[in-house]
């Protein structure tokens, strides 16, 4: 009887310290085609600004990391299903998103801006240079009337299930042909051969594209953020994961304050994209 009371307690502590292994070490999905907040080399390696910020995140918060790659359209709800831990993957802190997931403090800005190639007639637009659409104001009015005549019969592309496509969906430019895509890869070539005559994303993805391909990518328009595109991108984590949540937040201050963030970003970016 001794014995097997003896092998009931060795059971449950291998179970306990498995549990305890399990709980210190954190998925983060992410899509992994994204460049460059997110891709892959020619080694099939996850790479890019948010793939070297998660290690840094993770070793502020003393746990182990696994990063994982989950296409985008299937992102929240692989989370959601408990696929993975967190998200990092370019993902804007929307109210929309807000509603089935939390976020952690924004962790850098991703401003968008439509981009045509070279020679486009939309080239040289006429519009305020940084527009937030959450202050409104007569600055906005103009980008928005003046984007909505220049859209007017074009077709723009752009990734879908993004704050880009909600953007276009939300009949602030008018009514826009839009055309959607799995990948912002998929969007990158074929603007370039010719099949969409804009295409509206980050415009780091764009400039990312135009140095990498050599291909003519112009930016045109204003910079867009607030409303629509949300208040910075921040880490998805579910709603009842307040622990994590908050460690998350503890972490990134700290790489903000260290200024892990601001290197890294401008590593990949360019600049500082730190918020």
């Amino acid at each position: 009887m001794n014995i097997f009371k003896k092998t009931i307690i060795s059971v449950l502590a291998s179970l306990f310290i498995i549990t305890n292994v399990y709980a210190d070490k954190i998925r983060i999905g992410t899509e992994g085609a994204y460049p460059p907040w997110n891709s892959k080399n020619e080694a099939g390696k996850l790479i890019g600004f948010e793939v070297e910020l998660a290690w840094s995140l993770c070793r502020y918060m003393g746990k182990q990391c696994e990063i994982v790659e989950q296409d985008w359209d299937g992102m929240i709800p692989a989370l959601i299903m408990r696929k993975f831990d967190a998200i990092m993957a370019g993902m804007s802190i929307t109210a929309e998103r807000q509603k089935v997931i939390s976020f952690s403090q924004g962790y850098a800005d991703e401003v968008a801006q439509l981009a045509v190639m070279k020679g486009s007639s939309l080239e040289g637009m006429d519009t305020p240079s940084g527009i937030n659409l959450s202050l409104g104001g007569s600055d906005v009015k103009k980008a928005l009337k003046t984007l909505t005549a220049a859209l007017a019969g074009k077709t723009v592309c752009v990734q879908t299930a993004t704050i880009h496509q909600n953007f276009l969906d939300s009949g602030d430019v008018g009514s826009v042909n839009v055309r959607t895509y799995k990948t912002q890869d998929e969007v990158n070539l074929d603007l370039a051969s010719g099949r969409c005559d804009a295409a509206l994303a980050a415009a780091v993805a764009f400039t990312d594209y135009a140095e990498k391909s050599g291909k003519s990518v112009v930016l045109v328009g204003p910079t867009f953020s607030g409303g629509a595109f949300g208040n910075g991108v921040g880490v998805g984590i579910r709603q009842d994961d307040t622990e994590l949540l908050k460690a998350f937040n503890k972490a990134i201050e700290k790489a903000r304050k260290n200024g892990d963030i601001s290197r890294i970003a401008t590593k990949w970016f360019g600049f500082d994209a730190s918020m």
